[in-house]
């Protein structure tokens, strides 16, 4: 470990890519502290406090805190991960779009430039909605014909900058600039999360918190990131034997010592983000008013949907599950196709013991899949519930017809 570390001083070129990377890292978070003009902080600052649990709460965490000041980085890299998804989507769907993408280099750097246009369209649609949510809650300082345009190109030319940023980093920087983004904006509420903890702790503002009490969520919290740690390394391995083959003028052995790894959570956190992002579209449109009438979910029949769909309520939260789940699903159905590999061990001489080459393999990789993808998913749906139930706690009382079983006391 010592050897590696030191090898960042050694090797110029290895120096200079991380050097360009915390550079990039620098700037992104340069941007958290530029306000978008004509907003009321304090009024922004009590709507995240009534509504931070949910998706605003995550999508607020994985910006860094940029949702939450709304700064000029406010949208993130949500949009251009959702354009992303959406073209993955169409080179499974769409045939021209899969040749494209099979054409090599040239290929792909067209549907990245596609994607790019998409980003900037989503993050114009989607800045344009919180405008029209910030304008309807009395949290601006300008008037609405002003400041939706000045809303609009702000925080999309800060979604098209933070793009920029991600490129570069991956281009000349090391890593995925998009993962370390994602990653930026977590870590970097840490030390706050710590401190508060520790504030709440030392003031008692949690009631009776004895120092049992802190060391029992200290290890709560160990385990959690444990086990988040055993399930991103767990993987089933898929034994697979090579035929003998003639290389030269020798026959090689048949060779059993390889396997075929699929991860429990190949999908990583892109499930959760995307159905965050999906449930975040209720949550802002809730707040909108249309035609000078009021927030949607104050209207007489489509509120009590709006209402039902806030965060941490029953029903939101059953759609995030089935959204997890969903995603998960669909998301490695984009990224492994059983079909491909199972031509390419047929090609390579390669197959698995006691399983026939071509569409009897790719049944039995795609059946290995479906079971762990739903282990997979399931681990997701854990660690996205349990904070938000920590945060909210658990609405069932808000259930129509059945809540008031749970409001009524123990008799």
């Amino acid at each position: 470990m010592l050897e590696k570390f030191l090898n960042i001083f050694r090797i110029k070129d290895l120096r200079n890519r991380i050097g360009f990377t915390l550079g990039m890292l620098a700037v992104y978070r340069l941007g958290a502290h530029i306000p978008t003009p004509g907003i009321d902080t304090t009024k922004l600052a009590e709507f995240f406090n009534q509504n931070s649990s949910g998706a605003l709460g995550l999508l607020d965490l994985f910006n860094g805190g940029n949702t939450r000041k709304m700064t000029v980085f406010a949208l993130g890299i949500m949009p251009y991960i959702t354009a992303s998804i959406i073209f993955q989507l169409l080179t499974v769907i769409y045939e021209p779009l899969a040749k494209l993408q099979k054409e090599g280099e040239l290929g792909r750097r067209k549907i990245t430039q596609w994607t790019r246009y998409v980003t900037v369209l989503l993050a114009i649609v989607q800045s344009f909605f919180i405008g029209l949510t910030l304008n309807s809650q009395s949290m601006t300082t300008m008037p609405k014909a002003a400041f939706l345009p000045l809303c609009m190109i702000t925080l999309t030319c800060g979604t098209a900058f933070i793009m920029w940023l991600g490129e570069q980093i991956t281009e000349r920087g090391i890593g995925n600039g998009m993962s370390l983004l994602i990653f930026t904006g977590i870590v970097v509420g840490l030390p706050k999360a710590i401190v508060d903890l520790y504030d709440k702790a030392r003031t008692s503002a949690w009631g009776g918190f004895t120092p049992i009490a802190i060391v029992l969520l200290i290890v709560m919290m160990v385990a959690v990131v444990a086990f988040i740690i055993f399930v991103e390394r767990s993987e089933r391995r898929i034994p697979i034997q090579s035929a003998k083959r003639m290389v030269g003028r020798k026959l090689s052995q048949a060779s059993s010592n390889s396997f075929l790894p699929l991860k429990v959570n190949s999908g990583g956190v892109m499930p959760v983000i995307f159905a965050s992002s999906i449930l975040s579209a209720p949550l802002l449109l809730a707040n909108v008013s249309l035609f000078g009438s009021g927030p949607l979910k104050d209207a007489p029949y489509i509120g009590w949907v709006f209402r039902q769909l806030g965060a941490a309520e029953p029903w939101y939260v059953f759609f995030y599950i089935v959204a997890i789940i969903f995603f998960a699903y669909f998301y490695i159905s984009i990224i492994f196709r059983p079909d491909d590999i199972a031509d390419n061990m047929r090609k390579y001489g390669s197959f698995i013991p006691g399983i026939r080459p071509g569409k009897r393999t790719s049944d039995f990789i795609n059946d290995v899949l479906t079971r762990i993808t739903l282990v997979g998913a399931l681990y997701l749906i854990i660690i996205s519930i349990i904070p938000m139930f920590l945060i909210s706690g658990i609405r069932f009382n808000h259930l129509v017809l059945v809540g008031h079983f749970f409001d009524s006391p123990p008799t």
